[in-house]
């Protein structure tokens, strides 16, 4: 549009130093008459682009930019569909994997299941594709399926190149694992020299087990495997020297080793590894939609709302009366969620503290949650300090 203006702007130019020469040359009248007609269609040329110009910009500024169905594609499309379709794992006990009935359960099942239960309202209306860990990056990317939950590390790249992570949901680091029989002298990473270290191909894992061993000058030597029942039947029958995972799966995994008592996992924590669910780029509602059931997991904890206790009449309280639907509302109407999304949630899977505790606390691999990076924020011994918990969300509201 600019070069086709300026165009119009140099004939008009042209046009008028043609009729000035024409006016010095009196004698020429046949050019004289061309040139104020070559100068007053070159005008009118100009005149007709200003007012298609002014047409536009109207019409830009009464058009919204994208419509709310073209927005919320995705979520019609899982209501079309009637179910939730989460990229996810069975083989890892506390974040996927299966009971004694057969059921895929696990804390990044349960996430699945909050979503479910908030679009659809029905926690079980999910589909789990199992995948592998080199799977992950290329299933999130082609939009095949609606979230992505199978402990995945949150970085720069991934987050450009994959999709859109949600609040992190997990505070993890990774680790290393040895028998204590095999290898009673060491008890530290740097102890590893030399060693054959499994792990899991395509992962960060793999990657921060080079830079670790680059840095200190160890020489390890990393043996990979697809999945992970293999990195760990490889170690379990001494393939390995040692084993390297997130803290919370050596200690999850290690509880199916034919020996359990014999290993030990060493100190050292060699990276950060916040875990959360990840949604196709592409579509911010669904994004958004995500990130704020999570946020509904998080504060009904710390409102000491639990499925024991769900609300479905005023308390009172503002902020609870709020989050659950009674009293004013949270931008429910623009996700495209009920008012009482809170409710269906909380009713159907329970608050954060529910789903920890029955997969990844007590009542599953007992990982402590107590005084670490995996409680509330809200759970600090004092207002004015930073010693709580760095589980937190957006405030609903």
């Amino acid at each position: 549009m600019a070069k086709r203006t300026s165009l119009l702007i140099m004939l008009i130019v042209a046009g008028i130093l043609a009729l000035v020469a024409c006016q010095q040359g009196a004698d020429d009248s046949a050019a004289l008459a061309q040139a104020q007609a070559d100068a007053a269609a070159a005008e009118a040329e100009v005149e007709s682009l200003k007012m298609e110009l002014e047409q536009a910009k109207a019409m830009a500024m009464d058009e919204p930019a994208m419509t709310m169905e073209e927005v919320g594609q995705r979520l019609n499309t899982i209501k079309e569909r009637g179910k939730v379709i989460c990229a996810s794992r069975n083989d890892v006990p506390g974040y996927g994997s299966l009971d004694a009935n057969q059921n895929n359960v696990g804390f990044d099942i349960d996430l699945c299941r909050a979503v479910a239960a908030a679009v659809l309202g029905d926690p079980n209306a999910i589909e789990i594709r199992l995948i592998s860990a080199a799977e992950r990056g290329p299933t999130i990317q082609s939009g095949e399926v609606d979230m992505l939950v199978r402990t995945v590390t949150w970085t720069t790249s991934r987050d450009a190149q994959w999709g859109n992570y949600a609040q992190t949901m997990f505070y993890d680091g990774q680790g290393f694992m040895v028998n204590k029989n095999s290898l009673p002298d060491v008890t530290s990473a740097l102890d590893l020299k030399g060693a054959t270290v499994c792990v899991t191909q395509g992962t960060t894992t793999e990657l921060n087990l080079q830079d670790f061993s680059n840095q200190n000058g160890l020489d390890i030597t990393p043996l990979t495997f697809e999945d992970t029942d293999a990195v760990v039947s490889a170690y379990d029958s001494e393939q390995c020297d040692a084993f390297t995972n997130d803290r919370s799966q050596l200690a999850a995994l290690g509880t199916a080793l034919s020996d359990p008592s014999a290993h030990l996992i060493l100190p050292e924590t060699i990276s950060e590894e916040p875990l959360g669910p990840v949604v196709p780029h592409g579509d911010d509602q669904w994004f958004d939609i995500v990130k704020t059931v999570m946020a509904i997991l998080i504060y009904a904890e710390a409102f000491e709302v639990s499925s024991a206790n769900v609300p479905t009449a005023a308390t009172g309280n503002t902020p609870v009366d709020r989050l659950f639907g009674i009293e004013g509302s949270f931008g429910q109407d623009s996700l495209g969620l009920s008012n009482t999304v809170a409710q269906d949630v909380i009713g159907a899977v329970g608050n954060y503290g529910e789903i920890y505790e029955r997969n990844l606390g007590p009542n599953g691999i007992n990982l402590p949650r107590e005084g670490g990076r995996n409680a509330l924020w809200a759970d600090a011994p004092c207002s004015d300090c930073p010693k709580g918990g760095q589980i937190y969300a957006a405030p609903p509201r």
